[in-house]
């Protein structure tokens, strides 16, 4: 049905727009005069508190910031000790080269693609290295590559002095330089920038992130003395960075040059007698422990260590299957063989288990506990003195057994066998001394007595280092007193003294003469006019049983030798891994005892000389100083 709108009723009130009286704007206005005046202090407010902050709370910090947008400093690095030998001839110096590094607040990690590509870096390593950097003060700069060449140096001056990258940075600085081809890495070692784990050692507490320390070898051991004190140049500089007026120089302090008991001739010779080998060879006095010549190869190029090594550099090193980062002189860790013999017969000697005289039938081999121990050869009728000479086992296995293997570990450890030796560079190892104490400990099984037969002549599970070696020996032959090794004369000298019956020393020295110089194993360390002892060693490097059917299974070479025989001056042990027969050894000990009395004889003719340059003729003494010219007279 339709429906009417609604009628319009006029008597109903209507709702109109109020309109604004003139009261009603002033007020609003000044509520807009006193919102505009509230802000107006508030931005005053904050001015004054920023003013305060910068002028009276903490104006050093904004005065240096400001101070260091006209000036900068530039570091000058210390140039590290060099290291010498005993005669004083340089081992490790410092040349200056050119260096890049990147103002930490200014480097951009846009510019880095180019940065790693104009100075052959690897992009990857210049970014963890600016990450690290960015760790440390705020101010402190970022090394990046070190010995620029002129190619180099090239680059970032161009892209310095355009403003491309204004971020890089040129300092001169002192670089390491090492020996050729990885001549006495091991030894000497290298340095590096401190790393973020050291610097949570309490040993580098008092180092900065970023400083050049060593790493290992003597640069590690002797760091606090061979490490100087860096300087630094104050300099203005413009928008660009770029240096327009010098302000004043703080000089670096260069570090102390560390004297070694190296001998440069010897350690040549030695090098060259280990060359494309993979073993050690360690010369010392057997005196006083200063060692002479240390070798350990393969080796390595510390060079490349001089401030952060490539990772392409690392993996290669640490991926090579011969280990050349391996310290072998101090840290290979290998059965002796039979340059355990003179330990086992002075053991023998001294316990009273056998004398001189005492004499075992060989006919090729001998079975104890129903196992056939066998020997290279039928020796016939031996005793001490041929046991040592032809280097029986047969003799020796029979020596073992009476003895037993509590003497045999006494004696072991009584020359140093088993532990540390001391010398003076870290990571060194300690070998193996077996026992029965060592074999509950370490496997939680009883000692078999079998097991003694084998470390009678050196095998089984005794090991030891090159370095344990030539201080055994040569500890035995002065005596019974065995020095620590040492490179730098001062260290601490706490020998192990045990005076050795010098009837008994004087039997196995005469055994080991007759090695050399009776048709012994190690006749081919021979030395015509000179008296040299020694003995050889054919280790294991595997079972007999998998030796037979792996034809490509070798065994270690070892030769240790001292000469004189009966006062000695110098003892030196090879180790060759892989050399098969201990004779094969004998030759770099020959060359490097050699090398040792050949330098000796000439030193002695040229002191003669000079003493007789020095004295006066017998006709001028029959002259009186009043008859001869002005210039003559005494």
């Amino acid at each position: 049905m339709h429906q009417n709108p609604p009628e319009f009723q006029p008597d109903q009130p209507q709702e109109l727009p109020r309109r604004l009286t003139a009261r009603d704007e002033t007020k609003f206005a000044a509520a807009k005069i006193a919102g505009f005046q509230y802000t107006a202090v508030a931005i005053f407010l904050f001015l004054i508190a920023g003013f305060w902050q910068l002028q009276i709370q903490s104006p050093e910090i904004y005065s240096e910031r400001a101070e260091r947008n006209r000036v900068k400093i530039i570091p000058i690095g210390a140039p590290r000790g060099r290291i010498l030998d005993r005669d004083g001839r340089v081992i490790v110096d410092n040349q200056s080269s050119w260096t890049v590094v990147l103002s930490r607040e200014n480097v951009k990690m846009e510019h880095l693609h180019e940065i790693a590509e104009g100075l052959h870096l690897d992009y990857d390593d210049l970014v963890a290295n600016v990450a690290r950097g960015r760790r440390r003060s705020k101010y402190a700069p970022i090394t990046i590559k070190g010995q620029l060449t002129l190619s180099e140096l090239a680059f970032v001056d161009s892209h310095r002095d355009a403003g491309t990258f204004p971020e890089m940075e040129l300092v001169q600085s002192p670089q390491r330089v090492y020996p050729a081809n990885g001549m006495l890495a091991h030894a000497i070692g290298y340095t590096g920038e401190i790393s973020e784990s050291e610097l949570d050692n309490p040993d580098y507490a008092k180092y900065n992130q970023g400083e050049i320390v060593g790493k290992t070898g003597l640069e590690k051991q002797y760091n606090d003395q061979l490490m100087g004190v860096d300087g630094e140049r104050r300099a203005v500089v413009d928008n660009l960075g770029r240096e327009r007026e010098m302000l004043g120089e703080i000089k670096a302090i260069p570090g102390k040059n560390l004297s070694t008991t190296i001998d440069l001739d010897l350690q040549a010779v030695a090098e060259l007698g280990m060359e494309g080998k993979r073993g050690a060879v360690v010369a010392l006095n057997p005196n006083n422990g200063e060692i002479l010549a240390m070798v350990s190869r393969p080796s390595f190029d510390p060079n490349k260590f001089a401030v952060r090594i490539k990772s392409s550099d690392w993996k290669q090193l640490t991926g090579d299957p011969d280990n050349p980062l391996l310290a072998r002189a101090t840290q290979a860790q290998f059965a002796p063989g039979s340059t355990f013999k003179p330990i086992m017969a002075i053991a023998a000697l001294e316990t009273g288990n056998i004398t001189e005289d005492t004499v075992y039938n060989c006919p090729g081999g001998v079975t104890f506990y129903g196992h056939l121990y066998h020997c290279d050869t039928k020796h016939g009728s031996v005793n001490l003195h041929k046991g040592i000479v032809q280097s029986c086992d047969t003799y020796f296995y029979n020596v073992g057994v009476k003895m037993g293997i509590d003497d045999i570990a006494y004696y072991a450890h009584m020359v140093g066998f088993g532990a540390k030796t001391g010398v003076d560079i870290p990571n060194e190892a300690s070998g193996t001394v077996p026992s029965p104490e060592w074999k509950l400990r370490t496997q939680r099984e009883k000692w078999y007595a079998g097991e003694t037969v084998s470390v009678s002549i050196g095998q089984g599970a005794l090991t030891i280092t090159p370095i344990q070696l030539a201080r055994a020996i040569g500890g035995l032959a002065i005596g019974g007193v065995w020095h620590t090794p040492h490179f730098v004369s001062g260290v601490p000298d706490k020998p192990n003294e045990w005076p050795l019956n010098p009837e008994n020393v004087h039997k196995v020295v005469y055994g080991m003469y007759g090695v050399v110089n009776e048709g012994g194993t190690g006749v081919g360390a021979k030395i015509p006019g000179i008296d040299v002892c020694g003995k050889t060693g054919t280790a294991q490097v595997a079972s007999a049983d998998f030796a037979k059917t792996h034809k490509d299974a070798v065994e270690n070479s070892w030769f240790v030798a001292f000469a004189p025989c009966y006062n000695p001056e110098i003892v030196v042990a090879v180790l060759w891994q892989g050399g098969n027969w201990g004779k094969n050894s004998a030759p770099v000990a020959r060359d490097v005892l050699k090398s040792y009395f050949d330098k000796k004889a000439r030193n002695a003719d040229i002191e003669a000389q000079k003493q007789n340059a020095a004295a006066p003729s017998a006709i001028s003494m029959l002259i009186p100083d009043s008859a001869a010219p002005p210039a003559q007279r005494r």
